[in-house]
């Protein structure tokens, strides 16, 4: 099997990719724009295996990318590519806009007229997998309830709304076009090779330089967590047998507060690197409360039922065993994380439309 990735050298791009050369036999061609998230470090592992391939292209060139398609002709397609950051959502609005939604757009046309013109058993065959997120679904705040694959829409950021859109312009190509879509939406992912501005990375980083932990608001802000290998395993599930037409909600059952998800990361530091910054004798010192981001949902969790029911699919690690393995690698591995903040991210609290916060 040929399958198409896209944004397959980002943080869960990356995952699946490693996946998919590690433990299957199926050849992958990675397309990625390479912008700020995506890294070819995360791939070294498997970069020279002759079932991989690479091509920097960006998913709104439909020329380029029907170019791409009919080369190698894949018998699916993974849509990862995007924009995924709130605050940088915030910030600067057109990327997201650009890339999440004409770019899917743009994907979808050049894949329709590709998949238009295959053999009968083979377009019978072929999947357009999109991937997703649960910030489509808005906040839970208050509700003592789960986000399903029925929960309205109701995005809060710049963000999620583009990717709101993304997800309705692909069921609108199955129902008007026949595509033979599936749509995923996860909960927030964690692991290793996470770009450094997200929460859990961006805690470890700074708490091993003494610098400030930033916690927006009270903390009290509510995700459910989502090892990033368990997400991949769940994605190549839904790809080869999930049912045309559907959608599968993925999340790890591991509700935690921000807070907690800080504090958790200091404790496991005290222990794993009880050599403190100058000043401290425990990390949570550097914990530091920051005014809240605009329009910050306060509460997501997903429920994963559908998927474990219909695909056998479950979360191998718990929130405890996945964040020991993250901070773990994050120790291991301080020469990719110094690289990539050699680049356009260098630690500044992101997603305050006042003058920036340096985390400094």
């Amino acid at each position: 099997m040929r399958i198409l990735i896209t944004g397959g050298a980002g943080f869960i791009g990356s995952a699946l990719v490693r996946h998919l050369i590690e433990n299957t036999e199926h050849e992958v061609l990675n397309l990625d724009k390479l912008t700020y998230a995506g890294n070819l470090e995360s791939l070294t592992s498997i970069a020279s295996n002759s079932r991989y391939e690479f091509v920097q292209a960006d998913i709104v060139d439909q020329a380029k990318v029907s170019a791409i398609l009919e080369r190698f002709e894949p018998h699916a397609i993974m849509h990862l590519a995007a924009e995924s950051h709130v605050d940088r959502s915030i910030d600067g609005p057109s990327d997201f806009i650009q890339t999440n939604i004409v770019g899917t757009y743009s994907l979808l046309e050049a894949t329709r007229a590709y998949w238009a013109k295959l053999p009968a058993a083979e377009k019978e065959a072929f999947r357009f997998h999109h991937i997703s997120t649960d910030e489509v679904y808005g906040d839970l705040h208050g509700v003592d309830d789960l986000f399903t694959e029925t929960t309205p829409y109701a995005p809060s950021s710049p963000y999620s709304a583009s990717k709101a859109a993304s997800d309705h312009l692909v069921r609108a190509w199955q129902r008007t076009y026949g595509l033979p879509v599936l749509v995923t939406n996860c909960s927030n992912n964690y692991g290793p090779f996470h770009f450094p501005e997200k929460l859990i990375p961006l805690v470890i980083l700074n708490a091993l330089k003494g610098k400030p932990l930033p916690v927006y608001g009270d903390g009290k802000q509510v995700r459910d967590w989502l090892f990033v290998e368990d997400h991949a395993r769940a994605l190549f599930k839904v790809v080869t047998e999930g049912q045309v037409g559907e959608t599968y909600n993925i999340g790890g059952h591991n509700e935690q507060q921000n807070i907690e998800v800080v504090r958790s990361i200091c404790a496991l530091l005290d222990e794993l690197a009880p050599q403190h910054p100058a000043g401290i004798s425990t990390y949570a010192e550097l914990i530091t409360f920051v005014k809240d981001r605009p329009g910050h949902d306060l509460r997501y969790a997903i429920d994963a039922s559908k998927i474990e029911r219909e695909l056998g699919w479950v979360p191998a690690e718990t929130f405890q065993s996945g964040l020991r393995k993250t901070v773990q690698w994050y120790l291991d591995n301080q020469e990719w994380c110094q690289r990539v903040q050699d680049g356009s991210y260098q630690g500044e609290r992101l997603g305050n439309t006042e003058p920036k916060d340096l985390i400094a």
